[in-house]
């Protein structure tokens, strides 16, 4: 007879993702569905902030939701008080809380945003390359069709394996898809 099964690890998501600037004006409440949708689903949510720049909306619907968010900070950062509880560590050097962000991180997440936040996720992306950590980008209205082209163009000629570490997600629940498949993975 076997044992009983041991629950599976948290899934540890870094989320890029950003409310400022010019885009798409239903960011907030996309970023809201995936902070809840996420944290229900158990994964553990990670972002870095650099300066004021702080998705708003997802922290605080995973966390509403029950979820498990970590702040990683440049000590900039005023957190408004509805985060008051939310953990937060402050590193002051980009590269080094980067490091630590893709440390803890089992995938990284892209959500429609600003190029701040494009800007992060491609530092922490090439930063985390020697440790094979795969990207997922919730392509929503076509926000990354351009980095689709480049995957499908640069990426398949000289990544190994490149349609697994960047994928393209089309709506919250296909991203929990795609990230439950890299997590399942994390075993082998």
């Amino acid at each position: 007879m076997l044992g009983p099964v041991a629950p599976a690890m948290p899934l540890t998501i870094a989320i890029f993702a950003s409310d400022r600037g010019s885009g798409d004006a239903e960011r907030a409440s996309l970023m809201s569905q995936a902070g809840s949708f996420l944290a229900r689903k158990g994964a553990r949510i990670v972002c870095a902030v650099e300066g004021d720049d702080l998705p708003v909306p997802l922290v605080t619907s995973a966390r509403s939701a029950g979820g498990e968010v970590l702040i990683l900070s440049d000590g900039e950062a005023a957190l408004p008080p509805a985060l008051a509880e939310v953990p937060v560590e402050v590193i002051p050097e980009a590269a080094a809380r980067l490091a630590r962000l893709v440390g803890l991180a089992d995938a990284l997440v892209g959500m429609p945003g600003s190029l701040a936040s494009a800007r992060s996720l491609f530092g922490a992306w090439t930063r985390a390359g020697g440790q094979g950590k795969p990207v997922v980008l919730l392509n929503r209205n076509g926000a990354f069709e351009v980095l689709r082209g480049f995957a499908a163009d640069v990426l398949s000629h000289s990544l190994r394996d490149h349609d697994r570490k960047m994928q393209f997600a089309d709506s919250v629940e296909d991203l929990w898809n795609r990230l439950h498949r890299i997590g399942e993975g994390r075993g082998r």
